[in-house]
């Protein structure tokens, strides 16, 4: 598995950076991950050596908050990028405060270095699987951004992975440490309100155009692009920037679904008590207000057909209306959960605290206060329990997956009148009111819906056992993806 350059006419020749970090930028032979048994599990006093992989994003929080956890007895001893300016910048950064860290541009060579106990993962989605199976396969344990996958069947390989390597990994989902919302969902449970009605997520964060460029664009110097691509195919760069703009694109990304959406999406799942995936699906939105690069959609709503009651998901990348900067709200929330009861309703507008109103307004009860997430990581490594995890790998992979099967439903759509959506969805709970909220938000926003009209998702119905759909060989073929060799998902793992 060679780490170097592709061949690709479309990647600039390397540059004299390639020489940096010469000694620690290991080499050698493929990584039989599955063979190896070596890893320690670190005792109650002993060091636990952290590899952080992908750190110009959200990996800088990995770093900031390991090394904030005074006495844990954690030290960053690794670093790994693509990019080789993210990761000398890193080096560079913690050599000036006297550490010392290896650095890695491929996490495969960072797996094989047998200093490191744990690795926490924040690459773009569609490495998140693949790279946490590697990691349990190598024997480390693992923090996982979310969405923990960046489809539904290997999100489940990696739960799998997890169970037969014994291994401790916790989703990136901060929101599972909070006891306020621990308390909220537990109160709600005992039906002080009643039974619940909707649980409703709100991913209402502007979102604006990432442009419209035209051609290819090249992949600077100092990104290895096969290296960033991995699982996922090596395709032209049609975007103006690599990283970030991603997440709209379907070969690497899931969309705001998949990016802000999970964390609200998995409180909306906590309050129902779920522990499957829902078995039925349908989702409507389209990518409205510009015509940009993008690909994902921007106004979206997916509806989860749960016994107990349905659960939606509201997408609007589009201000409140045109020329504003601020954006809709619904019921004092934006980026937000609410969970509808018969006697009123709880809103979580963040990751530490909840309220409890009448369908009046007037306040109830407040719940306010959360506990440190990569600490809950580490206390769950030494006591190698994953019921201390208030995250575990399970939990993940649940709530990644309602939006991959979202998405599933949107892909599979066709572009449909108003009146014809109102007609298909008619007497699904919540479905209609969601719809008609949607359509008044991009009238608001000028967009006319003769002539841009929204897609109306295929109304898929899964197994949930299985976690396959039933009759409809579409969408399973969605479920996974081809995979580029070697960077494969396996089968067995």
């Amino acid at each position: 598995m060679n780490a170097t350059k592709s061949d690709s006419p479309l990647v600039s020749n390397p540059t004299t950076r390639r020489s940096f970090l010469k000694a620690s930028l290991a080499a050698g032979a493929a990584v039989s991950f599955s063979a190896q048994s070596w890893a320690q599990v670190a005792g109650a006093n002993e060091r636990i050596r952290a590899g952080v992989i992908g750190f110009k994003g959200r990996g800088g929080d990995h770093i900031s908050g390991l090394r904030g956890l005074t006495g844990s007895g954690v030290q960053i001893a690794a670093l790994c990028d693509v990019d080789k300016d993210v990761l000398a910048g890193g080096v560079e950064t913690f050599s000036k405060r006297g550490e010392a860290v290896k650095g890695y541009a491929d996490l495969r060579r960072m797996l094989d270095d047998r200093d490191i106990d744990v690795v926490t993962i924040a690459t773009p989605n569609h490495w998140h699987s693949l790279a946490a199976i590697w990691a349990v396969q190598a024997g480390k344990d693992v923090y996982v951004e979310k969405p923990v996958s960046h489809n539904v069947w290997e999100g489940r390989k990696l739960v799998e992975a997890a169970r037969k390597y014994r291994r401790i990994v916790q989703t990136g989902t901060q929101s599972r440490s909070s006891q306020a919302i621990k308390e909220a969902v537990e109160w709600v449970r005992s039906r002080k309100l009643g039974k619940i009605v909707i649980a409703r997520g709100l991913c209402y964060k502007p979102r604006g155009s990432i442009g419209k460029v035209p051609g290819f664009q090249t992949v600077p110097d100092h990104i290895d692009y096969h290296l960033w691509c991995g699982p996922a195919p090596m395709d032209p760069v049609r975007r103006a920037k690599l990283h970030y703009d991603w997440h709209w694109i379907w070969n690497y990304g899931n969309g705001d679904l998949g990016n802000q959406g999970i964390h609200q999406m998995d409180i909306a799942r906590w309050f129902l008590g779920e522990q499957q995936l829902s078995s039925k699906v349908f989702s409507i939105g389209a990518r409205l207000g510009y015509d940009d690069d993008g690909e994902t959609a921007n106004t979206q709503l997916v509806w989860h057909h749960y016994p107990s009651a349905p659960l939606i998901f509201e997408v609007r990348g589009l201000p409140a209306k045109t020329g504003a900067k601020e954006m809709d709200k619904y019921k004092g929330g934006s980026v937000a959960v609410i969970i509808e009861c018969e006697r009123g309703y709880v809103l979580i507008p963040n990751y530490s605290s909840a309220t409890a109103y009448t369908h009046d307004g007037m306040e109830i009860k407040k719940w306010s206060g959360s506990t440190n997430h990569y600490e809950n990581f580490i206390n769950a490594v030494r006591s190698r329990k994953t019921s201390d995890l208030t995250a575990d790998i399970l939990e993940g992979h649940l709530s990644s997956a309602l939006c991959h099967t979202g998405n599933i439903s949107y892909r599979l759509g066709r572009k449909s009148s108003v009146n014809e959506m109102r007609e298909r969805i008619q007497g699904l709970r919540g479905a209609e009111e969601t719809l008609g909220r949607m359509v008044e938000h991009l009238q608001a926003n000028g967009v006319s819906l003769t002539e841009h009209q929204l897609v109306l998702g295929d109304y898929l119905e899964m197994n949930p056992k299985t976690e396959r759909f039933l009759n409809h060989r579409e969408a399973d073929a969605l479920l996974t993806r081809h995979y580029r060799r070697p960077f494969v998902v396996p089968e067995r793992v």
